[in-house]
């Protein structure tokens, strides 16, 4: 079926993506995998080609086209091109949103030119080695010393921890609060206090710095307040519908990019005097995987349409999120299986595949807490 969510503007981005990955990233990627981390002047090229703060409005710097089929148009190719290092997506769809909805004027003048431009790189810290999904378990503390907070505690798991200039940091402002009792505070590098721990050694996504965070005493100027106090709960929860189906983008682009290589492959591999095509178990296994990947696309195209219409509901997000993940771990199973030997060997795009994408049933929220919010829905 041919697909309707795009327009010629939607595709002649998509070619100018594809110029940016081949001209910028592409060249560097396997140097970037073995260092654990992307040049800084990468990000710069991504601003200076427009890929970055897609969303944010031109008078701060961004392109001001409030429309996540440019986004979904750039996880598509990324993904497509195995390039995991160069994080984007987190940095335009999933901390953007922050500041452009909840940042005052003061801030988005001052940090919006430079996350636009490349020249600030952000994340986002809100898991900590005793608490991942577990929002109330969060023991990073910000007390209030009237002008400023004075933050303590440890973040883990965190994209683009070594690079980030600004730190979006989840941390507890009322102890009693429980989730209702955190707050959003900006982080900026430089800060006396704020230390970065070990780049962490993944199995997967090696190019994409992932780091502890320290905060020690760190002085948060109150003007760093990002939103309301005690209001990170209901800030966080506004943006995750689009962070749960920028994922879902991500690994139902890479699934059909699994299919379509290993659709060639069994096509030009030869077992038992013949191609591994003329088997039936091979086409059946392809049946499947094509099958699955269609119905898919069709339902992430239409959260995508949902979501430009602001009618996006967290469970539809999280039922994008839960079946494209799962379904791109099983897929990169089948088709590095169908490989046989040759899918194990890191030079094959099924095997960056296999390991790049098996996270994304965790990031963003489990599985588990994808069919908790589901089932919430339906039954409460």
């Amino acid at each position: 079926m041919e697909r309707e969510l795009y327009t010629q503007e939607h595709e002649d981005f998509r070619e100018t993506v594809r110029a940016f990955l081949a001209r910028e990233v592409l060249p560097h990627h396997d140097r970037w995998e073995r260092e654990g981390i992307v040049d800084r002047s990468a990000w710069l090229a991504a601003g200076k080609q427009g890929l970055l703060g897609l969303a944010v409005p031109e008078e701060y710097g961004g392109g001001g086209v409030p429309d996540f089929r440019h986004a979904a148009v750039l996880a598509e190719e990324f993904t497509r091109a195995g390039a995991s290092g160069l994080a984007i997506g987190l940095h335009n769809d999933v901390i953007g949103p922050y500041f452009t909805a909840f940042g005052t004027e003061e801030q988005k003048q001052r940090w919006l030119p430079g996350f636009c431009s490349g020249e600030l790189i952000s994340a986002i810290a809100m898991t900590e080695p005793g608490a991942g999904s577990d929002l109330q378990g969060i023991r990073t503390s910000a007390v209030d010393q009237g002008d400023h907070y004075l933050l303590n505690g440890s973040k883990t798991f965190i994209s683009n921890g070594i690079l980030a200039d600004l730190v979006v940091v989840v941390a507890k402002t009322t102890p009693e609060g429980g989730a209702k009792g955190l707050s959003l505070l900006v982080v900026e590098r430089g800060m006396p206090g704020f230390e970065r721990g070990r780049n962490l050694d993944k199995i997967g996504q090696k190019a994409q710095d992932t780091a502890e965070l320290f905060f020690n005493d760190v002085r948060v100027p109150k003007a760093n307040l990002l939103g309301v106090e005690n209001g990170a709960f209901l800030h966080l929860m506004q943006n995750l519908a689009q962070e749960r189906l920028a994922i879902a983008v991500s690994a139902i682009a890479g699934a059909e990019h699994l299919l379509e290589i290993t659709t060639e492959y069994v096509k030009q591999r030869e077992a038992f005097g013949r191609p591994l095509a003329k088997l039936q178990h091979v086409r059946f296994e392809i049946a499947e995987i094509a099958t699955e990947c269609a119905v898919t696309r069709t339902f992430v195209d239409r959260c995508i349409t949902e979501l430009g219409r602001y009618a996006l509901t967290p469970s539809d997000a999280s039922m994008a999120k839960w079946w494209a993940t799962e379904l791109h771990k099983r897929t990169a199973d089948r088709c590095l299986q169908l490989h046989g030997g040759y899918g194990y060997m890191a030079e094959y795009a099924v095997a960056k595949a296999f390991t790049d994408g098996r996270i994304q049933t965790i990031y963003g929220g489990t599985t588990e807490i994808m069919k908790e919010i589901i089932g919430r829905s339906i039954l409460n």
